[in-house]
């Protein structure tokens, strides 16, 4: 398929966050958990549904993706940060998982 824009708001299973969503929102800006609910970006098709850790956090090209893992099955899916994002959180995953990407 393909991208389906979902605009909804959620609470956090991490953390407890309200997120106000705006149909791109893949994770909590808090911190950055995000929740395996997709087959493809948007279409809420995914029945696993478990927590999704970040993991990973790399600057390309000046713009800022973060990785995330499913705790449940191991699915891996890269979305890019937004400004409404905990940058220092981005920061620290780049720093535990990746040092050189702060270089």
């Amino acid at each position: 398929m393909g991208f389906k824009r979902t605009i909804e708001n959620f609470t956090c299973g991490n953390c407890g966050f309200f997120v106000r969503g705006d149909g791109f929102t893949n994770h909590c800006s808090n911190c950055l958990w995000s929740k395996h609910v997709d087959i493809d970006p948007g279409d809420r098709e995914e029945p696993c549904g478990g927590m999704m850790e970040p993991v990973e956090a790399r600057l390309k090209q000046g713009k800022w993706s973060v990785e995330h893992i499913c705790t449940k099955c191991g699915f891996r899916r890269r979305a890019f940060a937004k400004k409404e994002d905990n940058v220092e959180g981005v920061l620290e995953i780049a720093r535990e998982n990746n040092p050189s990407s702060l270089r």
